[in-house]
């Protein structure tokens, strides 16, 4: 717990999403795709004004947003190719190298799960028997995070629900010098209908069945805060609830149960059905989306990740 104290203080990023006070632009996260491959930004459909990035269109990109007042970031990496016994090494540190020297002020989170590269886009490895291989997939999850605090990546942030993946990203960071690399966990992640525009972004769609097996079921809110309890115990420095708005009554009881500061995902699906709703006259896109961060805020949310903040600053002024 001393060293999560001492993560959460040690940068001014760090301390706004902690403190207390109300959602601003300072404790919102923008989301961000990379693709390897590309030679020119593709749209994301269902999410206006967001990309597919190319490793140039990334650097513009950045550079537009921490205009509008954006310091921080959660970047997803999507390989070209895919592989269940590799990574693109090269891919991940050249790129994450240039974004951290190009923009040094600024806070660069990188979401460890493995769904954008293994064959079956399932976020983790399974036995012959079709059970999870959890040591396997445990020690892939780790690699690549530390592949990431290599590069540069200033937070983690794991998404994959593999129990166990939060105390073994937290052994390897810390044994490779990197003790002061916080974790943002996604520490209570349900299998949703939500995450439709993001799958395509992230080419993660599994290739066959759904997430059940490691994904938290909707229904059960106990496993949803007692993963959140345990995260926190194997070493996460913020916790996040995700889909944000169907998990928005578990912020209130996982910050009171842990003392973490606790934030929500504003998932893709979320967010395009303000889009849909704005697109067929039903309602004022950003007065919608402004509505919903209210939302967040009153429910106690410490930060949000959204695709909307880039114009939160506008919004909130």
């Amino acid at each position: 717990m001393k060293k999560q104290t001492l993560r959460l203080r040690s940068s001014q990023y760090l301390r706004n999403l902690g403190e207390t006070g109300s959602l601003n632009v300072n404790k919102m996260i923008q989301p961000l795709f990379l693709a390897e491959g590309l030679f020119e930004k593709e749209p994301i459909k269902g999410l206006p004004g967001v990309y597919r990035d190319t490793n140039q269109s990334i650097l513009t990109q950045i550079e537009s947003d921490l205009k509008t007042g954006v310091s921080q970031f959660l970047l997803f990496m999507v390989p070209k190719d895919k592989s269940d016994t590799s990574f693109p090494k090269d891919f991940y540190h050249s790129n994450i190298s240039l974004i951290k020297k190009t923009f040094p002020n600024m806070f660069l989170w990188l979401d460890t799960c493995i769904c954008s590269v293994t064959t079956t886009g399932h976020c983790c490895h399974f036995h012959k028997s079709g059970t999870i291989d959890l040591d396997l997939t445990l020690k892939r999850l780790s690699d690549l995070a530390l592949i990431y605090a290599d590069a540069g990546a200033d937070g983690i942030a794991p998404s994959d629900m593999m129990d166990g993946r939060v105390g073994s990203h937290r052994r390897i960071l810390d044994a490779n010098g990197h003790t002061m690399v916080p974790i943002m966990s996604y520490s209570t992640k349900f299998k949703s209908n939500f995450y439709g525009p993001f799958r395509g972004a992230a080419d993660s769609s599994p290739q066959f069945g759904d997430r059940s097996g490691y994904q938290l079921d909707v229904r059960d809110r106990d496993t949803a805060i007692h993963t959140s309890i345990r995260d926190k115990e194997e070493g996460a420095d913020l916790l996040m609830v995700k889909p944000g708005m169907t998990a928005i009554d578990l912020i209130g009881p996982i910050k009171e149960k842990t003392g973490l500061p606790t934030g929500a995902y504003q998932v893709s699906g979320e967010y395009a059905s303000l889009v849909y709703l704005a697109n067929e006259g039903f309602l004022n896109f950003e007065d919608g989306l402004k509505e919903t961060w209210d939302v967040f805020r009153r429910a106690g949310s410490s930060y949000l990740i959204t695709y909307g903040a880039r114009i939160a600053q506008r919004l909130y002024s």
